[in-house]
């Protein structure tokens, strides 16, 4: 299992495939497949058929796992960044943007 460094609720832009360039927000993480589900990017149409949860079956908009290597995260100035980490004088851990130093 990989240490990924793209969390739930960050912002990323897509790199590489259909959607690239779209960015939206992290909804899921996957570690053990390196994959996450993006808001409203790799989006398929899925049948779903009625259940007790889901009233109304029908034809569903569903999003897809993509890889984390076609994701980038976006820095606070609205730029792809890469991510790194910052060690704190009292050991605290914290994220920041290799572009501009800034925390993510």
């Amino acid at each position: 299992m990989a240490n990924l460094k793209i969390k739930k609720g960050d912002r990323v832009r897509v790199l590489a495939g259909k959607d690239k360039g779209k960015e939206g927000e992290v909804m899921f993480v996957d570690p053990a497949a390196n994959k996450a589900i993006v808001e409203g990017v790799n989006v398929a149409k899925r049948h779903q058929k009625p259940t007790r949860a889901m009233q109304q079956g029908g034809i569903i908009d569903k999003a897809m796992p993509i890889h984390i290597s076609n994701l980038s995260l976006i820095d606070s100035t609205g730029k792809a960044t890469r991510a790194g980490y910052r060690i704190g004088a009292d050991g605290s851990k914290t994220r920041i943007a290799r572009s501009n130093g800034g925390e993510l």
